[in-house]
């Protein structure tokens, strides 16, 4: 019987700021990884070129006999993956644009187009913290709250795949003014930029506070690395900025746990490196306050393994289930 031919699969991540393409075999193995900037000024039909081209240098380097099989691509923004188009993308300045088209006709190949969050999501739900189970929340905390939503092993988008902003969520009613316009969003509290806003606010109400002389003297160098320094070193206000920021948080992530009631929720991001300061007291404050509480159905919380790569798996994940290529027990 004649061997088939092993194939390559590529994860394109289409950043405002860099175009990030990784390279997966049949196994799901990533087999290499490249980057080039994004240049989001020039129009979207020389972004797509220069990603087609990364993907198809990527691909002759990882070879080895094989083929590109096909393309998975995450987008920032509101992607309407039937037709493989972003109908509005902030971070990229685009409207209505047709991605799939695009690089379907730079790379020979079929290509999908999803959501970049819920590539992530989806990422992190087949290889990497939430591998094994079958209902998994990914909350991102970065400049913003990011969010996405695996149920019953498929990504839940909503309507026009314009739903599953968990960061666009209320966790006071009467809050802070948020990016999006509205008041008390988590995002406006829970964020990476919120825990530092917080922090350099303390500051100038504490002018004997350690966090000073961690940034030596200038709020603004301020950043998650000198921040869990001052709370390890005792540091009085930013101990007392985590414990708000954590209560702020938790709120959000109750609110997840009684939506959805998922099997497990997972907390990305660079500040999700202190894990150690971070998920005990989540931990207690959604044992406690769950509905119903934590022992019946149990939602479990740890932070997500895969990092800046969990979109390139998922990518990939994606496009494989939606066009049925067998997974020939890999991990995708």
């Amino acid at each position: 019987m004649k061997q088939s031919q092993p194939r390559l699969y590529a994860g394109l991540d289409l950043g405002g700021t860099y175009l990030k393409c990784g390279m997966f075999d049949d196994r799901g193995v990533l087999l290499g990884k490249t980057a080039v900037p994004t240049k989001r000024e020039r129009p979207y039909s020389e972004v797509l070129k220069d990603a087609a081209a990364a993907v198809l240098r990527l691909a002759e380097e990882c070879a080895n006999n094989a083929t590109l099989t096909a393309v998975g691509v995450g987008a920032p923004g509101t992607v309407d993956g039937a037709r493989g188009v972003i109908v509005y993308s902030n971070n990229l300045a685009w409207a209505d644009v047709p991605v799939g088209e695009c690089l379907e006709g730079l790379l020979r190949c079929p290509v999908r187009v999803l959501n970049d969050a819920n590539a992530a999501a989806l990422g992190e739900s087949v290889c990497g913290a939430g591998r094994g189970y079958e209902n998994v929340v990914l909350l991102t905390l970065g400049t913003g709250v990011g969010s996405g939503i695996v149920l019953n092993g498929t990504i839940y988008a909503g309507k026009c795949s314009a739903g599953a902003e968990i960061g666009h969520t209320t966790v006071r009613r009467v809050g802070m003014r948020c990016t999006c316009g509205r008041r008390g969003c988590l995002e406006a509290y829970a964020s990476a930029s919120a825990l530092l806003r917080r922090a350099r606010a303390g500051m100038t109400r504490d002018p004997k506070s350690r966090l000073w002389s961690l940034c030596h003297g200038t709020p603004e160098a301020l950043d998650g690395k000198l921040f869990f320094e001052g709370v390890r070193a005792g540091d009085g206000t930013a101990a007392s900025v985590l414990k708000h920021y954590l209560g702020d948080l938790a709120a959000g992530i109750v609110n997840v746990a009684n939506v959805f009631r998922p099997d497990i929720i997972l907390l990305g991001g660079g500040i999700c490196a202190e894990k150690d300061l971070l998920l005990p007291p989540l931990r207690r404050i959604l044992d406690k306050e769950i509905f119903g509480g934590n022992r019946r159905a149990n939602v479990e919380l740890d932070v997500a393994e895969l990092g800046n790569d969990a979109g390139l798996y998922g990518a990939v994940a994606y496009v494989r289930t939606s066009l049925d290529i067998t997974k020939n027990g890999g991990r995708l």
